[in-house]
């Protein structure tokens, strides 16, 4: 069988923390699937636990871990490889870098109010930067900068994650397929 490598992209979830990028993910990943396409989903938080392990979050290792992260998606995809990149990714020179080295690539911005997503955060990350625990959070103590023109906006409090996924896929469909 021979794979047909001009075929494979990445798509690039972004939007504040607790903004339902995940979710969407588990919900976009089947779906791919069920396209035929091979996916592989590069989580923020378990790839950051390979790179730095005792992660800071300071700008240089941001820029580090970014920079690995857009070249871990790339080298899959140019293996065939349809990467999911479910990252904050909060300064867009992180995204756009991903769009120059990846050139098959879908920017999804995952809008939802902040106080929401303070509401959502399972993962006590807002918490902590409320409590001084952590000084770097993105939309909170530090600016999440949004797309400007992404290639679609999800509105995670009036749709549901199912829903969100479908619209990617309507949009890798018209795109790529």
């Amino acid at each position: 069988m021979t794979i047909d490598h001009s075929s494979s992209f990445a798509i690039w979830i972004t939007g504040l923390p607790a903004s339902g990028k995940s979710t969407i993910v588990l919900a976009l990943k089947p779906q791919l699937e069920g396209l035929g396409l091979t996916v592989e989903v590069l989580e923020s938080d378990e790839v950051r636990w390979i790179i730095t392990p005792i992660p800071t979050y300071s700008e240089a290792e941001r820029d580090l871990f970014y920079r690995a992260l857009v070249f871990t998606g790339q080298r899959l995809v140019a293996h065939g490889v349809t990467v999911v990149l479910d990252a904050t990714a909060s300064h867009r020179v992180y995204r756009d870098f991903a769009r120059s080295a990846i050139p098959r690539f879908i920017e999804v911005a995952v809008e939802c109010p902040l106080a929401i997503c303070m509401e959502r955060d399972k993962k006590g990350t807002y918490r902590k930067g409320q409590l001084g625990e952590s000084l770097t959070v993105p939309g909170l103590q530090s600016p999440y900068e949004a797309p400007l023109n992404p290639d679609l906006r999800i509105d995670s409090v009036a749709i549901s994650s199912g829903d969100a996924a479908r619209r990617i896929c309507d949009l890798v469909k018209a795109k790529f397929l």
